[in-house]
């Protein structure tokens, strides 16, 4: 396995992929590249997507500003809500109807088809979006709508070809995403294909599985948690092979920090919000906090210490990268001793202290302590941050984290980990090899797969035929993976039912099994507290996941323990208010076997991890870094 690292380009992120593949594959060797992409993201959160017209059936066009009732701040005076991404002259109504059971009540007329390509080809749109009442039951006029749009030869979205279920604001929400984000992808992934050195492209979905660029393109709404969803992959893979089936997975990068709970299998959810916008497509279960190495330290009116969301960014990125002069975590870690300047980037890169010291000095002075006091301020700050969302993924969800080890990776991490493990009472920390690119890892390993949703709305139905329809299902996804030229004998397919009591609004979904009723009735009392199995259930739909099969584990190999050998060099560290010597070491240089004792830094090409006193590592068989408090 080689590894490399370049600084992203974020006027063109395509450049920095296509020059370190060219560094790495100088003749061109490269077999199959999998991409995990920002774009989307990037273009949804900065708001530079495309203009996009949105055609709704008459009377419910302004669904996707109405949204639902929920207020996300409570207390709030003035709440404000994000500006919807489709203005309101963009919304065109058409006259049409069809009914919940699929009946169609008001016919499209092609009077109606000629007026509405006349009304949005007036709007000059970038991309159209198109969510027609209860398409997921009867598509047919969705498609008419979609087949007459196709003359303006722009993209189009179709609701119900992205969600085949119930829920209009949420169906049309992820179409309008879709439609915003599909211009931008388009470009960039086909400049991509195109200029790529050899080998096969595939791109990185949110759901933890890869897909054609085509597709991608063409559904880029499924793209926009790629990145985080590429790490939970790598997480996932890192503690099977390990042998550590309980991980609380704390993924911590420049911007923010990913975190998930991983109980045997990738975890995955079917709705989810991106600055208040309702995407329901199936992605891996992630929580987000806006606390990464970047994250921007300030003092506020009230003379409190706050640490992000605000990021410096990759331009100008930290002060100790020489551009930037606002203070971050990565400053007032290196201020404390805990990064060494000289090793950054495996030496590529190294960090200016002096500039550092004076931005951490420019919080210091605001709240009237010394520089090291606040450099540990905006560190527990940053720490508390993360704290809150682990417990966000276990507590708050019914799990004790003392089960779960917490498998760190990400380039800052590491520094951080144990004392985020020792916050929520967690004794064992495990850090991958090359943690800084373990989401890459995660994108190289991910199988190609796809998913499927199917509208069911039964009562008590029979699991017989629920499995006849996912069976159905199945097929229908491998057809589509075949195209993709992916082996018939290679697939496998997972079946899932969403369920609920029968009068509820909110559903569950659970793996499907022939006794998907008594998983039903478990899963709401894990959740909720409490059951009924006397009661009635509704089987809203059903999804299926098809995907390649799974890297198989390799057999444990045995190990001979030894003790490390003697460090490269002693750092004064600041630990806890007191200045101590932790020996440095080079992880790359410690065998499978090597036990050591806190404190000590280790420091490598992606990342540095920090053991405090009073907890001790051991490099197991895969050349994880197992820490124990």
């Amino acid at each position: 396995m080689f590894v490399h690292k370049v600084l992203s380009t974020p006027d063109d992120p395509a450049r920095a992929v296509l020059a370190g593949l060219a560094e790495l594959f100088p003749d061109g060797g490269a077999g199959r590249i999998t991409y995990g992409s920002t774009v989307a993201t990037n273009a949804l959160l900065q708001r530079r997507g495309a203009r996009v017209c949105l055609v709704a059936t008459a009377g419910f066009e302004d669904v996707v500003e109405i949204g639902r009732q929920a207020r996300p701040e409570l207390y709030a005076l003035e709440p404000r809500r994000p500006a919807p991404l489709v203005a309101r002259v963009d919304r065109i109504p058409v006259r049409e109807r069809v009914d919940f059971d699929g009946t169609i009540s008001v016919p499209l007329t092609t009077r109606t088809l000629r007026e509405l390509v006349r009304r949005v080809r007036a709007r000059r749109p970038q991309a159209i979006a198109v969510a027609l009442l209860h398409a997921y039951a009867t598509p047919r006029h969705e498609r008419a709508v979609g087949a007459a749009l196709r003359a303006l030869g722009v993209p189009i979205s179709l609701s119900h070809a992205l969600v085949r279920e119930p829920r209009e604001y949420e169906r049309t929400s992820t179409a309008v995403v879709n439609a915003y984000v599909a211009p931008l992808m388009a470009r960039h992934l086909t400049r991509l294909a195109a200029a790529k050195r050899g080998g096969r492209l595939l791109v990185m979905q949110s759901n933890g599985g890869a897909v054609a660029p085509r597709r991608a393109a063409a559904e880029p709404v499924r793209t926009v948690l790629s990145g985080p969803a590429g790490g939970v992959v790598g997480a996932a893979g890192v503690a099977r092979r390990a042998g550590v089936r309980h991980v609380l997975t704390l993924d911590m990068g420049g911007t923010s920090t990913d975190v998930a709970l991983v109980d045997g299998g990738v975890p995955r959810r079917s709705e989810w919000e991106l600055d208040g916008m309702a995407v329901r497509v199936p992605v891996v279960d992630i929580h987000t906090v806006g606390a990464g190495g970047g994250s921007l330290a300030r003092v506020d009116a009230g003379g409190v210490l706050c640490v992000g969301p605000e990021s410096a960014g990759a331009d100008p990125g930290p002060a100790c990268y020489g551009r930037g002069t606002r203070p971050t975590v990565t400053d007032a870690n290196l201020v404390l001793g805990r990064l060494d300047p000289t090793s950054f980037l495996g030496g590529r890169m190294r960090l200016d202290v002096r500039r550092a010291h004076d931005a951490v000095a420019t919080v210091a002075q605001r709240l009237g302590v010394d520089v090291l006091a606040a450099a540990e301020g905006i560190v527990r700050v940053a720490n508390a941050a993360m704290a809150r969302a682990l417990r966000v993924i276990s507590v708050e969800r019914g799990h004790d984290p003392r089960r779960f080890a917490l498998l760190a990776f990400g380039g800052a991490a590491g520094v951080h980990a144990c004392e985020l493990a020792a916050e929520l009472a967690i004794r064992d920390v495990l850090v991958p090899c090359h943690p800084g690119l373990l989401s890459a890892f995660g994108m190289a390993t991910a199988p190609i797969a796809r998913d499927r949703v199917e509208t069911v709305r039964a009562i008590d139905p029979d699991p017989a035929a629920l499995a006849r329809r996912l069976d159905a299902l199945a097929a229908g996804v491998r057809a589509e993976l075949r195209a993709d030229s992916v082996g018939e004998g290679r697939l496998l397919a997972f079946g899932f039912a969403r369920v609920r009591y029968a009068g509820q609004s909110h559903e569950i979904e659970i793996p499907f099994a022939r006794d998907y009723r008594r998983r039903f009735d478990a899963a709401h009392a894990r959740f909720y507290g409490h059951a009924s199995p006397a009661r009635p259930v509704e089987v809203i739909g059903l999804r299926v996941t098809v995907s390649e099969r799974d890297v198989a584990s390799r057999p444990r190999r045995p190990m001979r323990r030894r003790p490390v050998s003697a460090p490269l060099s002693h750092e004064k560290v600041v630990w806890q208010r007191r200045r101590m010597r932790f020996p440095r070491y080079a992880r790359d240089l410690l065998p499978p076997g090597t036990f050591l004792r806190g404190p000590a830094l280790l420091l490598e090409y992606s990342s540095t991890i920090l053991i405090p006193p009073g907890w001790r590592a051991i490099v197991d068989a895969e050349s994880n870094l197992r820490i124990t408090r």
